[in-house]
């Protein structure tokens, strides 16, 4: 089981400036945030090193990595499933039967089981006829083939569905669900909805969860699309707000991060707080990867990445990269070749470039 809880945890606010909504329109507010100091971050200039892995791409949503070094990626609206070697076209290893794209829903996250060399076992998270849910298949062949449900009736909506799979250290399977726009889901203990969810490869709640035969890890969540461990075994997650704070929280199995009581710091006696937070004109973060001594952090309405370095204790000052470079950022994974991979999300609520949506490569060795 991942170590979650480091001995101190550095906060940090990037800046305090408020905008409306994230990456969804919504009205309304969640709850209180505190005033907090000026700001802390940097937004960079210099041209980063980056190379055009793949183009013209439909709603791009997950990118995943096979142990030969190729990418799985999937396309949101079109129920596909990518695979990408640099230097080389795409290919089509199946359209996911079931799928129905609706608003933020359809084919979302990928995930490889960790002995794929034994079972060949690929995992997906999408939206169904009915509900959102986790699907199991065998990669054989050059085809994605047998499909077989492991977790449904998580409740799906046209806003806030989750969807982010990984793998965590501990070889259980994570899941993230949004709370479907019904804000209360995220405080129900028996829902499935607004939490971070721990299962086997057969989709039972893993040994050792905080509420017994539950899948439930952490609750209180609003949207999270983004799960990354530390090689400490600290796990953080990324998470929407609302009209006001987007978050990065550590999260710690048991825990309740507050929505939708609170939106950011709230500094309330049972909700955990974040450790970083932005305006949502700044973040709408989606995926985030660990590499390099840092957190990567997409975001969306932000329109770049975020580096958060990594301390012993904690984390410290954010960095603001690629901004408004390729437009909307979904998705970062650390790469077998020492690059972060990143899809772009400008085909979807945003405004395409002649070549979009893309799968963008960016060298890390002089970002340290």
């Amino acid at each position: 089981m991942p170590t979650t809880t480091p001995t101190t945890t550095t906060t940090t606010t990037p800046t305090t400036t408020t905008a409306p909504s994230s990456e969804t329109a919504t009205a309304g507010t969640a709850g209180t945030s505190a005033s907090r100091p000026p700001p802390t971050s940097h937004s960079s200039a210099p041209r980063l090193p980056t190379q055009v892995l793949a183009s013209h791409l439909d709603v791009p949503w997950a990118v995943a990595f096979l142990p030969d070094g190729s990418a799985l990626v999937t396309l949101r609206n079109k129920a596909q499933v990518l695979q990408l070697r640099a230097g080389a076209a795409p290919l089509v290893l199946a359209t996911i039967a079931g799928v129905h794209p609706l608003s933020e829903g359809g084919l979302l996250g990928i995930a490889v089981s960790p002995t794929f060399a034994r079972d060949h076992r690929v995992f997906v998270y999408f939206t169904a006829a009915a509900d959102n849910r986790v699907v199991r298949l065998v990669l054989a062949h050059g085809r994605l083939t047998d499909p077989v449900p492991v977790l449904t009736g998580i409740r799906k909506a046209g806003n806030h569905n989750g969807g982010r799979l990984a793998f965590g250290p501990d070889g259980d399977l994570y899941v993230t669900t949004g709370d479907a726009t019904d804000r209360p889901l995220a405080q129900q203990r028996g829902s499935l909805n607004g939490k971070i969810l721990r299962i086997t490869q057969d989709g039972r709640p893993a040994p050792g969860n905080p509420f017994g035969a539950s899948p439930v890890w952490s609750y209180g969540h609003r949207n999270v699309q983004g799960i990354a461990w530390t090689p400490d075994g600290r796990m953080y997650a990324s998470e929407f707000g609302q009209d006001t704070w987007d978050e990065l929280n550590l999260i710690q199995p048991g825990r309740n991060y507050g929505w939708p009581v609170v939106e950011g710091r709230g500094g309330q006696p049972g909700f955990v707080d974040p450790v970083a937070q932005w305006p949502t004109s700044q973040a709408s973060p989606s995926g985030i990867a660990v590499a390099a001594g840092a957190i990567w952090m997409t975001a969306l309405r932000g329109e770049s990445l975020w580096r958060i370095p990594l301390t012993s204790n904690g984390i410290g000052t954010p960095r603001r990269l690629l901004a408004g470079t390729y437009g909307r950022l979904r998705d970062a994974v650390a790469a077998p070749d020492g690059r972060l991979w990143i899809l772009t999300s400008n085909t979807f609520r945003g405004t395409p470039g002649p070549q979009d949506d893309r799968v963008v490569a960016l060298d890390l060795a002089d970002l340290r």
